[in-house]
């Protein structure tokens, strides 16, 4: 993704899963690419227009000079199949997936040796880009060819992320932590609610507001992170261990 080809012609950038997040991706590339998106979804003809997006088939998109996949864990596989049969040489393919070893293996072993690979990790959602994206982070894993130097230095200046290079490896150990225990802890309380919101304090205040940024998350999204990280069992093992210590601790306190 060469910023001096964005100067002089506009590239064509296909984004494979055209729901909240396809979205997204489409409102900040708006102006630097020609967008085409494919979803099996019917219903999403209003956005597309508004967003400035034309709406095709996977063959079509997966033939663009930039190629975007934001479709869910559980079809990813066969969408890196369907774009490896006919995805142009020199493209430039990149997955947005909260998980990153698996998508790597995957998109390394299938796609072909013509084109450049890249796995990201926007590490932000909709709802908390609500604000913008500017000063926001996201991960960028090289798998293959150069241009993730390219993709890196886009996403900095004219978009104004904070880029994390990192190995699909360092990224997982990271977010089994970061985001497996925060979607986690999430999907506890919400099953405690209603929560208080009377008396509260503002540390109380901040963990509602961060279940609210990831509750409208699609059910995909946390089994992902849940069950597609190699490393998110482990923490999740280690922190019910050490709460159950601390019920035990706190039991003994209360009946000496």
């Amino acid at each position: 993704m060469n910023t001096q080809i964005l100067r002089t012609r506009k590239m064509t950038l296909g984004i494979i899963g055209f729901g909240a997040f396809g979205q997204l991706i489409a409102q900040y590339a708006n102006g630097y690419f020609e967008l085409l998106a494919y979803d099996p979804s019917t219903n999403l003809k209003d956005a597309a227009v508004d967003l400035g997006v034309s709406l095709t088939s996977l063959d079509v998109v997966a033939q663009c000079d930039v190629v975007v996949i934001a479709s869910p864990v559980s079809s990813f596989e066969s969408i890196v199949n369907s774009v490896a049969a006919v995805c142009r040489a020199g493209a430039l393919i990149i997955d947005v997936g909260s998980v990153k070893v698996q998508p790597f293996d995957i998109m390394k072993r299938l796609l072909p040796k013509n084109v450049d690979v890249v796995a990201t990790h926007p590490l932000f959602g909709p709802q908390s880009a609500r604000d913008g994206i500017r000063g926001l982070k996201i991960a960028v894993c090289p798998i293959r060819g150069r241009r993730h130097l390219h993709l890196a230095a886009f996403l900095r200046k004219h978009l104004g992320l904070r880029v994390i290079m990192a190995t699909p490896q360092e990224h997982d150990r990271e977010a089994a932590t970061v985001q497996g225990l925060t979607h986690l802890i999430a999907k506890v309380l919400q099953s405690m609610a209603p929560l208080p919101s009377r008396m509260t304090t503002r540390s109380f205040d901040l963990l509602v507001e961060s279940i609210s940024m990831v509750q409208n998350d699609a059910p995909e999204v946390f089994e992902a992170i849940e069950s597609a990280n190699p490393y998110a069992a482990d923490v999740r093992r280690q922190f019910f261990r050490l709460a159950y210590e601390l019920d035990v601790k706190l039991n003994k306190g209360t009946n000496s």
